[in-house]
């Protein structure tokens, strides 16, 4: 890859990371009422849209970027821990959706990468909160193993599963800019 590629590239990349924050800033709002703090927002669709155009790779670098960003700024209230769940949760996504996808770039490719990115998001953070969670809320962790069937969980396939149908139905039509 020679200089401009690289510059387009690394610009693709500043560009969606920036959508993500301007996303996360101006939509979120709780999924469950009853845990009124799991607020869905559709920052991870611009990640999303590059991993599948420049791979899992493009996918953890903007996923980093965007965390620390976010958590820096726009969602500043949670801290390290909203940085380090966010990089868990969408990295855990990006690397197994970008590599079904970038082996198979096909609509049904895009399908089960879609699928098998939520499953595993939804999967990881099980682990994720009942390790780091206690420590951020400074609760034991049968508190936070409470909330995981009723909340934690299926807020996480309902992340994941929105983004994703969200990022089908765009890819498409803004694959040709992200390839240019």
């Amino acid at each position: 890859m020679n200089n401009s590629n690289k510059t387009a590239t690394l610009a693709k990349l500043g560009i969606l990371a920036g959508i993500s924050v301007v996303l996360i800033s101006l939509v979120h709002f709780p999924l469950i009422p009853a845990m009124p703090f799991l607020e869905y927002d559709p920052a991870d669709v611009p990640i999303f849209l590059g991993t599948f155009a420049m791979g899992p790779a493009a996918g953890i670098l903007l996923t980093v970027v965007a965390s620390v960003i976010q958590g820096l700024t726009v969602s500043a209230q949670s801290g390290w821990y909203g940085i380090l769940m966010h990089i868990i949760a969408t990295g855990s996504y990006v690397l197994v959706a970008g590599n079904i996808y970038a082996k198979n770039k096909t609509k049904k490719g895009a399908i089960i990468a879609l699928i098998a990115g939520t499953l595993t998001m939804a999967a990881v953070m099980v682990p994720a909160n009942l390790l780091i969670t206690p420590h951020f809320m400074c609760v034991d962790r049968a508190v936070v193993a409470k909330m995981i069937l009723p909340g934690i969980l299926p807020f996480n396939f309902m992340k994941a599963g929105i983004n994703s149908v969200i990022t089908y139905l765009i890819y498409k039509s803004v694959s040709p800019m992200l390839h240019r």
